[in-house]
C-alpha cells in the first residue's frame, strides 16, 4: 500500500487517490513538469518553479523522493524509473487537454 502520510486525505487507501491527492499538493506537478527535460539542481528548480520558496521546494521534492517519483543524483533531481512512466502520463494528459480546450471553446 502507498505511504499515506504524505497526502492530505486520502483514507482509502487506493493508490490512484493516494497519488492524486500527492500531486495536487501546490507546486508538485509543477516540480515534475520541470524535471521532463532532464536533471535540475536545487537552484534551477527553484527558478523555473517561478522562485518557489526554499522551504516548499524542499518539502515537495524530500515528498516525491519517498514516493520514489524522483531521486536526487550528481547532476540534480531527475526522475526515476516510475517517475518518468508517470512523466510520459502527464504528457499524454497534456495533450489530451489541449484537445479538450479546443473543443470546448466558445
Amino acid at each position: 500500500m502507498p505511504d499515506r502520510s504524505i497526502t492530505r486525505g486520502s483514507t482509502t487507501g487506493r493508490p490512484i487517490m493516494v497519488l492524486l491527492d500527492a500531486l495536487g499538493k501546490r507546486w508538485t506537478l509543477r516540480i515534475m513538469w520541470e524535471l521532463r527535460d532532464g536533471p535540475q539542481t536545487f537552484r534551477n528548480l527553484q527558478e523555473r518553479c517561478d522562485d518557489v520558496s526554499p522551504t516548499t521546494l524542499n518539502n515537495r521534492l524530500r515528498e516525491l523522493r519517498k514516493m520514489a517519483i524522483i531521486d536526487h543524483r550528481e547532476g540534480g533531481y531527475c526522475y526515476t524509473a516510475l517517475g518518468t512512466e508517470l512523466g510520459e502520463q502527464m504528457i499524454a494528459l497534456d495533450q489530451w487537454s489541449a484537445r479538450w480546450a479546443d473543443s470546448v471553446k466558445d
